[in-house]
């Protein structure tokens, strides 16, 4: 914008330019949606999709692959573009922990990370590098052959040059091999940064289809190419597998309308191929998923690529549960979360990730049912905080929980009291649940609830709560959980260990309740037979007696047990600290620097320094952040709220 100065009588222009509009961060955004879009495309050298030539690596993208042939050998490359603000700080640490986790090595070790000049790199030092970048790309390698390759470190390597050739700049990477599967594949972690410092931005076309032929190139030259016995063989695998092949592939791209002819099919470019494609359209036509309307034609389902790959899934799963159960039999059982709310609870056999590239991880439960089930969890959870062997309750999301129901219920004018809760509570005969112990966990409920906006707490034990909220915490859990399955840690400990435990345990939990729902087949009949060996130690410990065929457990025996937990823990700590001990009494608010967690038979709990002494307080995993803070505390029952910082403040969890 201009305007005229004539101070001096002079007719002279003064420019005034207008605030900057950062032209470049726009741009760099764009580049990099296009690029997220292409990691997930399928390629092709044809085609003008917008901004594929923007990056590097898309001039080297037209002259890769010219060396391949129908001989060549195959590789497959699966690309993530992260957007490291938008999965949180911690991602890339969680993520190099996934793919150097235990049993991922040749002899089952655990995976190692190597980089360009090391076979042990240093992964803080690379994640402290990475902080403040925008992106990151992270890749699975995968060669056809890569067993046959044998040195994957090298191989791997020699790819990472090519990639440093091609786009012009040299790159900051760590890789892990794991020969954990039948394909054995390598995991590189690529900084999103050049030489320079600047982000670094791969071409599209790159991405999608260069850096794979790049990967079938190096292979090829490693192997030579594969024979015609090699081809044969392979695709002669595929004609009666349940999954989509390249056999599949070739169909779609030779129907005509549809149908899939013959004589198509007699055409020379097809000619070794022919037997194979008929002989898989015919195990197509018996798996319901083509049809021959007449002599010479088939017909292929609309649906028959969706059908095959979720077969392949399914395929994979029964694979993984077998393994996972070893010789044991059960029933085997997809876990799928519905509306009904329905939990089943057992020990973990087995975890491990569905998806590498995304970090979505699965369980697998030995159920007290009797059956095993595959359990699919909600992406990016920990699968440290779940040890094999322990016991965990996995329920879906979807359903309106109820303790909302219940809250409402109670509700008089809006307004849910904790004594009126207690009251009904008390009227209520259930030998398994202590009444205070159910007002409890409502108000923990509550408390959540709270922090997400839902509830408001007007004073203590009295809670302001919306006609809907059922719904409202449906969806509250919901987004939470990715719309997954809610996975509850009942116990750290395998059901052997707590036999003979001083300690509230799950199996005393299990006692309280008679052993309700324990099947007598598989892991219910294994918690049956411990639960006699439980019963036998509270008997020797006076918390229990026998009467004849009968049971009788002593009054508060999951406080008492508790109690006597903590009281050794506590002189434990004393002796090792030289600090004193400061038990916390009901609504009691305590402070102190967080220290540590201990990990007991009765749970985990949070050690609080004030000084002179200490305080154990029922732990939560949203405190571990705040390690060697100032925080507060205040107990009711068995909930905790917590609150950061000398001061009253907001609590957080």
């Amino acid at each position: 914008m201009s305007r005229r100065d004539r101070s001096d009588g002079d007719d002279r222009f003064r420019i005034r330019p207008g605030a900057p509009k950062h032209r470049g961060d726009a741009f760099i955004n764009q580049v990099l949606r296009q690029t997220s879009k292409a990691a997930n495309a399928t390629g092709g050298r044809s085609g003008k999709t917008p901004g594929a030539r923007l990056g590097r690596g898309h001039v080297a993208a037209r002259f890769t692959g010219q060396s391949l042939s129908a001989n060549s050998r195959r590789a497959a490359v699966k690309v993530r573009l992260v957007y490291l603000k938008q999965v949180g700080a911690r991602s890339t640490v969680t993520h190099l922990r996934y793919i150097e986790r235990e049993g991922v090595g040749r002899d089952g070790e655990p995976g190692r990370a190597y980089g360009a000049a090391t076979d042990e790199a240093d992964l803080t030092a690379f994640e402290e590098r990475g902080h403040g970048d925008r992106h990151q790309f992270r890749l699975i390698v995968s060669p056809e052959d890569g067993a046959e390759l044998g040195d994957l470190r090298t191989y791997t390597r020699h790819l990472m040059n090519r990639l440093e050739a091609d786009l012009g700049t040299r790159l900051d990477w760590v890789a892990v091999d794991h020969w954990n599967t039948d394909n054995p594949h390598t995991h590189v972690v690529l900084r999103g940064k050049n030489d320079t410092g600047r982000d670094l931005i791969i071409a599209q076309a790159y991405l999608t289809r260069g850096l794979r032929e790049r990967a079938a190139e190096l292979a090829t030259e490693w192997l030579g190419p594969r024979t015609e016995q090699e081809i044969q063989r392979t695709l002669a695998r595929e004609i009666e597998q349940e999954r989509w092949t390249s056999l599949d592939r070739t169909l779609q791209r030779e129907a005509v309308d549809g149908q899939v002819h013959v004589e198509r099919l007699n055409e020379a470019r097809l000619h070794r191929q022919r037997e194979l494609l008929i002989g898989r359209l015919q195990s197509l036509q018996r798996m319901g998923l083509a049809s021959q309307p007449q002599a010479g034609a088939w017909v292929i389902h609309v649906e028959a690529e969706s059908t095959l790959r979720a077969m392949g899934e399914r395929g994979d799963i029964i694979r993984t549960m077998q393994r996972a159960m070893g010789g044991t039999q059960r029933e085997l059982v997809v876990f799928q979360p519905g509306e009904d709310g329905r939990a089943i609870i057992g020990r973990i056999a087995a975890k491990g990730l569905a998806d590498e590239l995304y970090d979505k991880g699965y369980l697998i439960v030995d159920g007290t049912d009797g059956k095993a089930h595959y359990v699919t969890l909600s992406p990016r959870t920990d699968l440290k905080q779940y040890p094999t062997g322990s016991i965990v309750e996995a329920k879906g999301a979807a359903g309106a929980r109820a303790s909302d129901k219940t809250i409402v219920a109670l509700a008089v004018d809006g307004l849910y009291r904790t004594d009126r809760h207690l009251a009904v509570a008390q009227g209520q005969v259930r030998p398994d649940r202590d009444p205070h112990e159910v007002v409890a966990a409502h108000v923990r409920r509550l408390e959540a609830l709270r922090r997400a906006g839902i509830v408001e707490r007007v004073a203590e034990g009295l809670w302001k709560v919306p006609d809907d909220l059922p719904e409202q915490g449906r969806h509250y859990d919901s987004q939470r959980l990715g719309g997954g399955v809610a996975i509850e840690l009942k116990s750290h400990l395998p059901i052997e260990r707590q036999t003979r435990v001083i300690g509230a345990t799950w199996l005393d939990q299990q006692l309280i309740g008679s052993g309700k729902g324990l099947g007598d087949m598989g892991f219910g009949g294994e918690v049956k037979e411990t639960l006699r060996q439980r019963t036998d130690f509270l008997v020797e410990q006076g918390l229990a007696e026998r009467r004849g065929q009968r049971v009788i457990l002593a009054r508060n025996l999951l406080a008492t047990l508790r109690s006597r937990e903590l009281a050794k823990a506590t002189r434990d700590i004393a002796a090792e600290t030289g600090l004193e001990h400061r038990s916390v009494t009901d609504g009691q608010r305590v402070a102190g620097i967080y220290r540590r967690s201990v990990l007991l038979a009765s749970g985990r709990y949070a050690m609080l320094d004030d000084g002179m002494g200490f305080s154990l307080v029922p732990w939560k995993p949203v405190i571990e952040q705040w390690m060697g803070q100032q925080i507060a505390v205040t107990v009711r029952g068995s909930s905790v709220s917590w609150e950061i910082g000398r001061m009253r403040g907001p609590t957080v969890g």
